[in-house]
């Protein structure tokens, strides 16, 4: 029942952006190291920027494989099941880049998201993702689940942290992968006093 889609057309894209949760997926490069699952669930932080071309606000937490496996090899898919309403899956294959929030064009890239998460509330980068195969499948697997609302712990919690101790956290938690692999480490050495 799967299917392959040219692109991500009007009916699709609606579809995206009404799912609560998508799973981010990346793995280093070659047989060793470790494959990693991310869920991303804040509303608000998943975009489609056209046809062929996806982002996502990366939050600030406690790793930064994603961010890892882009730097080496920028192989990443992004799937959607829905959890209420007619059974559906969707994978969206390609290649990721991020730009982070020390980067030209990370202001303007935020303005593209409806969910009100910035800088203050932990956003460290935007994932941009070509989108190179889009796929379709029935989903009959997926149970169905009620949505209670928002858990809205990570960015009140990053927010409370203020800039300093985001990049206190950053330092400390996201400079590399599990894997040893280069992560975020774009914050500026803190100033000594």
């Amino acid at each position: 029942m799967g299917k392959v889609h040219e692109h991500i057309d009007e009916r699709m894209r609606t579809w995206l952006l009404a799912q609560h949760v998508f799973f981010v997926a990346t793995a280093p490069t070659g047989p060793d190291g470790h494959v990693n699952v991310s869920p991303k669930g804040v509303g608000g932080t998943f975009a489609v920027l056209d046809e062929h071309t996806v982002a996502y606000v990366d939050l600030t937490a406690s790793g930064s494989e994603t961010i890892a496996h882009l730097r080496q090899n920028g192989r990443i898919t992004l799937m959607f099941c829905a959890f209420d309403g007619p059974p559906d899956i969707v994978r969206l294959h390609g290649r990721g880049r991020f730009v982070t929030l020390y980067d030209d064009g990370f202001e303007d890239l935020l303005t593209r998201f409806d969910g009100g998460v910035d800088e203050a509330r932990g956003a460290r980068a935007v994932v941009v993702v070509d989108v190179q195969r889009v796929s379709s499948s029935c989903g009959y697997g997926v149970p169905l689940m009620e949505h209670r609302g928002e858990r809205d712990l990570l960015p009140a919690f990053m927010a409370r942290k203020g800039p300093d101790g985001r990049a206190a956290y950053r330092r400390m938690k996201n400079r590399t992968s599990i894997d040893g692999l280069p992560g975020f480490d774009m914050d500026p050495a803190p100033p000594q006093g």
